[in-house]
């Protein structure tokens, strides 16, 4: 392989002349060191400690998700104690998982990780990001994939013996600044557009709830003298209908099977999953909401189309909507409702599949016109394809932070 001029290859690839190779052990004065191997309990008494999910946001947000507590207290003055800039990663986990890696940004002394992490303490800040940044890079996760491979047991493991003779590229500090300030700014990015997105997302369900139930009117539906009446579907506006779904549109279920979807196929094929499979036939052709008739997505897994497509066996298509009500306007309200109705239905803590009548039977408040009906829809499906919007850039900068950092950790772009 020719190497281009200023750069040489090393035992971790092409890099930048300037540059040297140095092993985790010659910049860290902690580690890799196990955690604690006491049980957790489930109520708030003892030290906080980490949960193994922490590391896979990349750095650690202290929530309830990420932190439980112990059985016991750790003293004091133990080490098992976090301090900012601590890097962890996870010695043992499933393969998508072994190696994850995140930096400890919370307050110190606080905080005990588990046994299947391991901690290490590097010797200055700017070392530790550029680990940390490395290790969630391409190249770093192949690093921990190929010495996790051989390892014994049911879980691939990570030993800390082998993380200290772990290679990684080494530029100079300053570089190294230069390198973590630019891929700060594209995190900070990421997490406004996050903020945006989870603003948007609570503005769309408050949104939601006040229209789909006729608390709040839009221009040019709402009466002089607004009056709300109570019914089998909660207080809705008096001018407000309520009906069965069996009145106003045809359910049946679909005639596929799964193996009857095709990678690239031309249609739109509905199975009982939130992903859309492809497939080279379609029988419907119209506007229809789609829902699992049973799997883990019973009750959760909705769609809505207006076009070519086809479906599976068990999945439910509710479709041909009579004059009394808008498609999409439906799709909104039965997504949002059906779970709840279902388990009001059974016994159990889960529902194993869906019969018929508990689609036929649902009562749906309609607006007295489609006309509102279809305004209604409109507003939410604009706010729909807004998020849709942010959640696509949102994509887009991750993969682009991607192929940054595959960029600035070898050298192929440099920061000076």
């Amino acid at each position: 392989m020719e190497v281009k001029p200023g750069y040489k290859q090393t035992e971790v690839g092409v890099i930048p002349k300037e540059w040297g190779v140095t092993r985790v052990s010659d910049l860290v004065t902690t580690g890799p060191k196990n955690g604690y191997s006491g049980r957790s309990g489930k109520e708030a008494r003892g030290t906080p400690t980490l949960s193994l999910g922490a590391t896979t946001s990349g750095s650690i947000v202290l929530n309830e998700d990420t932190v439980k507590r112990l059985d016991e207290t750790i003293p004091a003055q133990s080490d098992l104690y976090l301090k900012p800039g601590d890097v962890l990663v996870q010695r043992s986990n499933t393969p998508d998982l072994v190696g994850t890696t995140a930096i400890f940004v919370a307050p110190a002394g606080v905080y005990v990780y588990p046994d299947l992490m391991m901690r290490m303490r590097f010797r200055d800040d700017v070392t530790a990001h550029f680990f940390w940044r490395y290790a969630n890079s391409t190249d770093g996760r192949r690093f921990f994939f190929s010495i996790a491979a051989g390892s014994s047991g049911s879980m691939p493991k990570i030993s800390g013996e082998k993380l200290r003779k772990m290679p990684l590229p080494s530029p100079p500090l300053s570089e190294q600044r230069a390198i973590a300030e630019a891929l700060s700014d594209v995190d900070a990015l990421l997490g406004a557009l996050d903020r945006l997105i989870a603003k948007k997302r609570d503005l769309k369900q408050a949104a939601m709830q006040q229209l789909l139930l006729g608390q709040t009117r839009l221009p040019g539906f709402a009466p002089v003298r607004p009056a709300y009446k109570r019914t089998d579907t909660g207080v809705i506006p008096e001018d407000w209908n309520h009906d069965y779904v069996e009145n106003f549109a045809h359910i049946a279920t679909g005639g596929k099977n799964t193996q009857d979807r095709v990678e690239d196929g031309k249609y739109s094929f509905f199975v009982r999953s939130q992903t859309v499979e492809r497939i080279n036939s379609y029988s419907f052709d119209g506007e229809a909401v789609l829902t699992a008739g049973d799997g883990v997505g019973t009750g959760k897994v909705f769609h809505y189309i207006n076009g070519k497509f086809d479906v599976h066996q068990r999945v439910y298509r509710i479709s041909d909507f009579t004059e009394k009500a808008n498609g999409y306007f439906f799709y909104l309200y039965f997504s949002t409702h059906f779970y709840s109705r279902i388990m009001q239905m059974t016994a159990k803590s889960s529902v194993d599949s869906v019969r018929r009548d508990m689609i036929a039977r649902m009562l749906i408040p309609l607006p007295s016109t489609v006309a509102e009906q279809t305004a209604i829809a409109q507003v939410l499906m604009d706010m729909n394809a807004e998020m849709a919007a942010l959640e696509q850039r949102r994509a887009k900068t991750s993969a682009l932070k991607q192929g940054m950092m595959q960029e600035l950790l070898t050298g192929r772009t440099r920061m000076v």
